[in-house]
């Protein structure tokens, strides 16, 4: 199981390796040790070396570092509770190998994967692995750790019980280790208070970093289990936080956690001047980006190069030296090229699988080629070995000799078209005419992607056509369910038991892009929009709703769209267009109610309870554009798989638009994106339109 994930996995980036060792050469700007050696200047306290990053980080933060060897610590607000994102599965990992050797588990229990089982976000087992598909305990731990797997994570605790890891972390005096629920099932909730307060889980910088000295010193449950869980620790996935900045080939056995707000990495360093373990938790970041240089990973990449360095000054420190001696045993990524290398230089090929572990096979092509080149025959690569094996092959595909690549003349594409639509960063687009919801022009248009939260473009669409035909409707109670409060994702911070009306829960719904108001959108009026096929497969309200979105995307001609659920949530075939989303949003933006509701830039409300209470609540809109005169709707989407969406539209001298952008890079390229197709539709597409010489049609290039 361990190499099958491995090789579903993309290609190993040198690229980015590189790109580290380089970020690994400038650190001097952290004010580091190696800086001050070169400059004469006395080295700075580690408290002074990790106070100027904590200073410019714009979020909470709380740290502990101990050198291991000298025992050497730094704490900065390291007792403070902190949400832990997916690095709580450090504790479900440790409290797991506990039950196994109480014998209450075994690494050898199979688990089934079932359809329910599956949530969406980090791992593997959700987007590649089939309900009935049967994996042991010891690989859903691998895949917890190594992958973060969401699915897999709660398949452990299925395993384990969620209040085991609690009681567990409580024997252990880590009282503020805790994990409240299941990974994207707040139903399963132990703790309602600490949920809402930490989501996941929540720990302190002091507790994490005492269950790595226990690991270190092989005192985690026992010698053997702790060994265990290090190799987890060691392979993990994510490169991105502490290990990025660090010299090539040093090891980390860590665990990471990201959600929106709050960026996490425990572990331990492995140096020269012994093992550094450490814990960096981060909240309420200001940067809540989904891209690789988000503040929140760049802060635990730059604590851990400072971190380092500040151990292990330049004067002490060996250089850095990709080719080191391998042997049976070894993984990652060298032995990989090693296992590439094998197989380009050996003739016949010994064909050995390139999975980055160091096992037999490996040995064996190794004595084999050391047998060939007449080398002492060990199966160890040294520096011998390297030298004969010649310059790695990095890549499946072998890189080119540097000698043909120097004498090849870089080939460029004709200069830019001073004519057509702007560059965008998006993957596609669409535009309308918003008087007519005739097609404009368009790029990838018609492909077909996941729509994220401007799903909720429809649920908005058949509520406000209810409420059209009766408008009695706007003002019908909606009492908030505990699935709908349960609802993972954005939400309303509205709660079970709590009530409002139907014109107020739409605001609800999408200003703040509210998951868990479309779920109690389709509890009040699914039964009403069911038809007989709904009736006689007996759906619930909820499923009759969803197959009500179908039916109306049909009768739009949206012939590309499929909705699984009413909020955007990722799901496997719920997919549209941006051609799709356009047809719906002009159709949607007919309607006075939906109008009025997506141009609010916020609104706030006083909520009535079944308790009896009230409550004051406010609603602000996640789509930037209202800011700026013209622009009056629609919907933004965003998720890891969709990237961040916006369906919009603008009215200038008579004349509106609806512009659709699908997947671009970042929040604030979708916004770009928009105003640059708008800015172009003004100046040049109408333009043409009015031209009968030219045909506006023709513009999209998907077409």
């Amino acid at each position: 199981m361990h190499n099958m994930v491995r090789k579903m996995l993309p290609p190993l980036n040198w690229q980015r390796f590189a790109t580290a060792f380089v970020a690994f050469t400038l650190i001097a700007a952290l004010g580091t040790s190696a800086l001050a050696a070169e400059s004469g200047e006395e080295q700075k306290s580690l408290e002074d070396t990790l106070q100027s990053l904590i200073k410019a980080h714009e979020g909470e933060v709380s740290l502990a570092v101990k050198n291991l060897k000298t025992g050497e610590s730094y704490e900065f607000k390291a007792d403070r509770p902190m949400p832990t994102a997916s690095l709580i599965k450090l504790a479900v990992m440790i409290t797991t190998y506990d039950a196994i050797e109480q014998g209450k588990l075994s690494l050898d229990d199979m688990i089934e994967l079932k359809k329910e089982d599956q949530v969406p976000g980090s791992g593997v087992l959700t987007a590649h692995f089939s309900p009935g598909t049967k994996i042991s305990l010891r690989d859903a731990i691998h895949l917890m750790i190594v992958y973060s797997d969401n699915t897999a994570t709660n398949l452990v605790l299925d395993k384990l019980g969620i209040p085991t890891t609690n009681e567990y972390m409580e024997k252990l005096g880590r009282h503020e280790t805790r994990i409240n629920s299941k990974v994207f099932r707040g139903d399963t909730s132990i703790d309602k208070d600490r949920s809402k307060e930490f989501g996941l889980g929540c720990t302190t910088a002091n507790d994490m970093v005492a269950l790595c000295e226990l690991l270190h010193d092989k005192k985690a449950v026992s010698e053997n289990a702790s060994k265990q869980m290090l190799d987890h620790m060691y392979a993990c996935d994510d490169k991105l936080k502490v290990p990025r900045m660090l010299p090539p080939g040093t090891k980390v056995a860590h665990k990471t956690g990201s959600v929106n707000s709050s960026r996490t990495d425990a572990g331990i360093i492995e140096s020269p001047a012994g093992p550094i373990a450490y814990c960096i938790l981060t909240n309420k970041n200001k940067d809540q980006r989904w891209t690789d240089d988000n503040a929140g990973d760049m802060f635990c990449a730059k604590v851990g190069a400072a971190l380092y360095h500040y151990f292990n000054p330049k004067s002490e420190t060996a250089s850095p030296s990709l080719a080191s001696t391998l042997q049976m045993g070894a993984d990652g990524e060298m032995v990989t090229a090693l296992q590439r290398t094998l197989n380009a230089r050996m003739k016949p090929a010994p064909g050995i699988g390139s999975d980055g572990d160091f096992g037999p096979e490996t040995e064996n092509a190794v004595k084999r080629f050391q047998k060939d080149k007449n080398l002492e025959v060990t199966g160890v690569v040294d520096s011998a070995t390297w030298k004969a094996l010649g310059p790695l092959v990095m890549e499946e595909e072998p890189a080119t000799e540097p000698a043909v690549v120097n004498a090849e003349k870089s080939k460029k594409s004709p200069p830019d078209s001073l004519d057509g639509p702007p560059f965008v960063s998006c993957k596609a687009w669409a535009i309308i005419d918003g008087n007519s919801g005739e097609f404009l022009a368009g790029d990838h248009e018609n492909e077909k992607r996941e729509p994220a939260s401007t799903t909720k473009i429809m649920t908005a669409y058949l509520v406000t056509l209810l409420t059209q035909k009766d408008p009695k409707l706007l003002d019908e109670i909606v009492t908030f369910s505990e699935r709908a409060d349960k609802t993972s994702g954005s939400s309303s911070e509205v709660k079970a038991g709590e009530k409002l009306p139907v014109s107020e829960l739409l605001y609800g719904m999408m200003l703040p892009s509210g998951n868990d108001a479309t779920v109690a959108f389709a509890e009040q009026f699914g039964d009403r929009l069911a038809d007989d096929k709904d009736k006689e497969a007996h759906r619930d309200a909820y499923d009759s709703f969803v197959s009500a979105m179908n039916r109306k995307a049909a009768e739009l001609g949206m012939t590309s769209t499929h909705y699984n659920n009413t909020h955007g949530l990722p799901s496997s075939g719920h997919v549209t267009t941006a051609r799709d989303l356009a047809r719906v949003a002009y159709a949607a933006f007919q309607i006075p109610d939906f109008r009025k509701v997506v141009g609010t830039a916020k609104h706030g409300y006083t909520l009535d309870s079944v308790a009896g209470y009230q409550r004051n609540i406010e609603w602000h809109n996640t789509n930037q554009l209202l800011r700026t005169e013209g622009y009056d709707g629609i919907k933004t989407g965003t998720t890891n798989a969709a990237g961040n969406c916006i369906v919009s539209t603008c009215e200038r001298n008579g004349k509106r638009l609806i512009v659709v952008v699908l997947g671009a890079p970042s929040t604030e390229g979708r916004y770009a994106d928009s105003r640059n197709l708008y800015r172009w539709a003004w100046k040049d597409l109408l333009k043409m339109e009015g031209d009968d010489s030219k045909d506006t049609k023709r513009v999209s290039k998907a077409n």
